[in-house]
């Protein structure tokens, strides 16, 4: 079959959207790899799938997956990409617009000067909810990874925006090891399902600087729920304010997070590449 798809990206995280509200669609994990291949296939960090809500509670569903055919249960630069991909189809006029996930319903808001605001819900520490094999819930956890023969300590702390992530502070993520502790804590035995991969350096109360690793994808320019889950981290250890810049590899997100309990919030671009069409 031919099928259409738009390319689009928030700050570098690039996607291929597709709209199954009118054409069903259900790709399977070897497909999904073949159509991101960036030398033989359209290429792309993930794939959106976008299909009609299943309850009252939602407009649209969205499903995401990443370059190895991996489904993942949030991605917050790809909500942002869903948003103005519904208005720019015309398959919706409400703003904001609910959307279901895996495990949440989130509400995207388009502004005036063409950015998007994610509510992104409360950010959640539990050990469990990544899952992460501890008992305790706690601030910084420490392990042990192996890298080329040798044993490296790592202290991280870990939370849930909906998918996991193990935040990791540096004093320079420009020279942090992202390509070799990324895979290696991502997929360390204490989290099971793996983790996505922050390396987070705090400029001031007000900025940061981020790099991520994520699962199935590798380490990509920008990543949405890592930027929320960095700020998350740093402000329960009161090392940021309440509204802080983030500065990724593909550009900057502003994230508004009063601390724990609270909502937190996401703001960001979204772009439209192309639009095309590729033999399934």
């Amino acid at each position: 079959m031919r099928l259409p798809f738009t390319k689009m990206h928030g700050l570098g995280n690039d996607f291929a959207v597709i709209d199954c509200v009118s054409q069903p669609l259900q790709p399977n994990a070897e497909q999904i790899a073949a159509l991101a291949d960036r030398h033989l296939g359209i290429g792309f960090d993930q794939l959106l799938l976008i299909e009609a809500g299943s309850s009252d509670q939602a407009e649209f569903r969205y499903r995401i997956f990443n370059a190895d055919g991996s489904e993942v249960e949030h991605c917050g630069n790809g909500a942002r990409c869903f948003a103005k991909y519904v208005h720019d189809k015309g398959l919706t006029q409400s703003n904001p617009v609910l959307v279901e996930t895996v495990n949440r319903v989130l509400s995207l808001e388009l502004t005036q000067d063409s950015l998007v605001t994610v509510n992104m819900g409360v950010p959640n520490f539990d050990p469990a909810s990544l899952p992460l094999q501890r008992k305790e819930e706690a601030q910084s956890y420490k392990t042990t990874v192996t890298i080329a023969g040798r044993d490296l300590p790592i202290q991280f702390s870990a939370l849930s925006m909906g998918n996991p992530h193990a935040v990791v502070f540096v004093e320079n993520c420009e020279t942090a090891e992202v390509e070799t502790i990324g895979p290696a804590l991502g997929q360390h035995p204490d989290f099971p399902q793996g983790v996505n991969v922050g390396f987070l350096q705090i400029v001031t109360r007000n900025e940061c600087r981020l790099r991520v690793y994520e699962r199935g994808s590798g380490e990509t320019l920008a990543c949405g729920t890592g930027a929320c889950a960095a700020v998350a981290a740093a402000r329960s250890l009161d090392l940021v304010d309440s509204r802080v810049r983030v500065r990724l590899r593909g550009g900057e997100l502003e994230i508004d997070y009063q601390g724990p309990g609270s909502e937190l919030t996401m703001t960001g671009p979204a772009v439209t590449a192309y639009e095309g069409s590729v033999e399934l």
